[in-house]
Order: structure tokens, then C-alpha cells, then sequence
């Protein structure tokens, strides 16, 4: 099921993977589609991609939330499909992620994916395209510096992080942050929680939580806690989807990120002693 409105001359496609419960959205935008849904959603997104009109595709990053019907799009519109130069290999993949993931998003098939540049150019703007990686390798936000309308992605989410990926950096996520609030922008316009007026000021709440959160970690890894009993004493509450997910998705991975960032300053450090 998908629901359309509009903010800010931006289309807000807003997508419903009903049986999970979980949100997603694209956005159309002065000719351009930002992300393009999950194949699971690929009928309702079929619908919408008929009655609208776009002459390009940018992706915010490869994963399968976000790029699911960009297939169809390439084999039946022709027009450029861009993503960051590191996820060009992974969009050539046929569904490289795992069972629990194909079954919530779909199966998403391969595709050939052009890099995406420092910019790129909608009818009227001209959006920066800026690397922030930490939830993926490949991921960027689009600012049109103009108007400081903000597509971030999955940088934001939510206010506060409760379980993350294995293969994600809290204090990467930090730096990626950061990079964003050293912009002048307004409005946000995020992936899974959708249009945000505020969003430079949610966006640095996101930061001030991290920044906490890290300095918890740490002075509990000081007094002398393992990983994992730093994480049973922050995240007590245990969600089904670290289950559904074979611990890909966990909280432990939240302070053994944070940890694995301090060990290293530390080894840093003495080494310049």
C-alpha cells in the first residue's frame, strides 16, 4: 500500500509493507525520483511511476528498501539510475541479502546503476550529493543548497537508536552527522520517517543522543564492563527483529562499534606517546 501528499514541491510517496507494519518512502522532486521502494511494494509503486513523469533516479543508497523497483524502472523507462560509486557492484547483485530481508522487502533483482558524481541536476536545481556513510558504505544525502530541502536518507531514522546493522559505525553514523549540520538546510525528507520541517534541529537531537550514548559506553567499558554486559545494562528491552534477523540487526553492535572506536583511539594515541 502506498499513500501520496506533498511538502515543499516534493512528491512524498509513502509506502507500507502492511504485513510487518514497516514505512517506507521515496520522493519525487523537480523531475527526479529519490530511492524507489521495495520490490514487495512494486505493484502499488508501478501505479504511481505511470502517472508521473521523471527523467532520472538517484538512490540514496543500495539497500533493498530503497532500490527494489529500480529494475522495473530500468526496463521500462529509460532513463539513468545513479547511486555512489561503491554501490554500482552491489546493484549488479541479484538479492545479496539475506532470507528475512527478502521476505520483509522483497527480492530485489540485479541492475546496472551509473556513480553518482559531487552533484546532480534536476530540471531546475542542482542538488550536492554528500557522502555519509555509517548505515552503508554507499550512502548520500542530496541538498539543494538553494531552497535547503535535505533528502537524508536513512541517517536519521528516529531520534534515538535502539538496535543497528552489523555492518554499521555509530561513530561513523557521528561523523556523517556532523558532516550534514556543517549545511544550512531546513527541511528533512527521511526514508522511513518521512517529512521533517525542523530538521536540522531533529537532526542535531540525533547527534546530542549518539554523543551521550557513546560517552555512556565508554565510561562503562572504563569501569571495567564487557560488551556485552554494557549492552544488557543500556538496552535491557530485547526486540523480536534481533531474533528474526539472526543478530544481524542487534544493540550489541550499537556499543561494540562505539568500543571498537575507542580501542583504536586509545592504540592511537599511545603510539604517539
Amino acid at each position: 500500500m502506498i499513500e501520496v501528499c506533498s511538502k515543499e514541491d516534493v512528491v512524498c510517496v509513502e509506502g507500507t509493507v502492511e504485513r510487518f507494519g514497516r514505512k517506507i518512502f521515496a520522493y519525487l522532486v523537480d523531475g527526479m525520483l529519490v530511492d524507489t521502494g521495495p520490490q514487495s511494494l512494486e505493484e502499488d509503486f508501478i501505479s504511481f511511476y505511470k502517472e508521473h513523469s521523471f527523467d532520472k533516479a538517484v538512490l540514496t543508497h543500495s539497500h533493498e528498501d530503497h532500490s527494489g523497483t529500480a529494475p522495473w524502472i530500468q526496463e521500462n523507462r529509460d532513463i539513468p539510475i545513479y547511486v555512489h560509486p561503491k554501490g554500482v557492484g552491489v546493484c549488479a547483485e541479484f538479492a545479496p541479502y539475506p532470507k528475512y530481508r527478502q521476505i520483509t522487502w522483497g527480492v530485489r533483482r540485479e541492475f546496472q546503476a551509473l556513480p553518482l558524481g559531487e552533484s546532480i541536476q534536476s530540471h531546475k536545481s542542482t542538488w550536492k550529493v554528500i557522502y555519509t556513510p555509517g548505515h552503508a558504505d554507499d550512502h548520500v544525502a542530496l541538498l539543494d543548497m538553494e531552497t535547503g530541502r535535505l533528502f537524508s536518507g536513512d541517517l536519521f531514522v528516529a531520534p534515538k537508536t535502539k538496535v543497528i546493522m552489523s555492518s554499521e559505525s555509530i561513530p561513523v553514523i557521528m561523523d556523517s552527522l556532523r558532516t550534514l549540520l556543517n549545511y544550512d538546510f531546513g527541511s528533512m525528507f527521511c526514508a522511513h520517517a518521512g517529512y521533517i520541517p525542523n530538521g536540522k534541529d531533529t537532526l542535531k537531537q540525533k547527534l546530542d543522543n549518539l554523543e551521550n550514548l557513546s560517552g555512556e559506553v565508554e565510561h562503562l567499558y572504563r569501569s571495567g564492563l564487557s560488551v556485552a554486559e554494557i549492552n544488557e545494562k543500556l538496552f535491557p528491552k530485547k526486540y523480536p527483529l534481533i531474533t528474526v534477523s539472526g543478530g544481524e540487526w542487534d544493540s550489541i553492535h550499537i556499543v561494540s562499534s562505539i568500543v571498537a572506536d575507542f580501542l583504536k583511539d586509545v592504540i592511537k594515541s599511545g603510539s604517539q606517546d
